[in-house]
């Protein structure tokens, strides 16, 4: 255990956009396989925390490690779906076009993808149920296939960390089940999955939990932090 590096590491950590709407300090360590839900209310911060750790919003303080080095060298080897992915009208891009952006950082952007690109991409369709859909244009989708499609980008990426805000918006039960089966997929294959939601639920099923109140953070084991919020006001 001793040679595994943590996948993420807060220490005192600091973020927010405005140095007003600062997020209590956060302390946390998760390693390669873990599950973490950052839980809050909306306004919290659980979005700025995530954008912080994907290299998009520098910390205000602290210090913060993201595989093992600083979140902006780390971001090849993340994959991050933030909120409200909204798509270039006068792209005509097909959902297939999405997923392919996956290997953009690799190959960039003119590059060719290559044959096993192309199957990889094929397999994340396949996992989401999206291949069906995937030639249309994006804006003809609705947002539940629409969300299907991103999340096949995100699993086409192969991170080591992925960084989800709120993946299961828009998403029918059938959507779920395959978004479930795949987070679980990602774990067993050692990616650290980070995401932020507001179903209590499924973060008692994470293997930890950020809860993020006004004045402190909590982080601890998933169920047992949960369970513990009924009694906490």
């Amino acid at each position: 255990m001793s040679e595994t590096h943590p996948s993420v590491r807060a220490v005192h950590l600091h973020t927010g956009y405005e140095r007003s709407n600062v997020l209590p300090a956060v302390d946390l360590e998760l390693f390669p396989g873990h599950s973490l839900a950052l839980v809050g209310g909306n306004g919290s911060g659980k979005t700025a925390l995530l954008r912080t750790i994907a290299g998009l919003l520098a910390p205000i303080s602290g210090r913060l490690e993201v595989l093992g080095t600083t979140p902006i060298k780390a971001v090849r080897r993340l994959a991050w779906l933030g909120q409200f992915t909204t798509t270039n009208p006068l792209l005509p891009l097909r959902g297939r076009d999405v997923v392919r952006m996956a290997f953009y950082g690799e190959r960039g952007l003119w590059k060719r993808i290559t044959v096993s690109d192309e199957l990889v991409v094929d397999q994340a369709l396949e996992a989401m149920g999206a291949a069906e859909f995937a030639r249309q244009p994006i804006s003809d989708l609705s947002g539940g296939q629409r969300q299907r499609i991103y999340l096949s980008y995100v699993l086409a990426r192969r991170a080591e960390l992925v960084l989800l805000d709120e993946p299961m918006s828009n998403l029918d039960s059938g959507g779920m089940l395959k978004y479930y089966k795949a987070v679980t997929a990602l774990g067993l294959r050692g990616a650290t999955v980070i995401t932020a939601t507001h179903n209590l639920e499924d973060a008692a099923d994470c293997d930890f939990a950020l809860v993020l109140g006004a004045e402190e953070s909590r982080f601890g084991p998933g169920r047992e932090l949960v369970a513990s919020l009924g009694h906490h006001h």
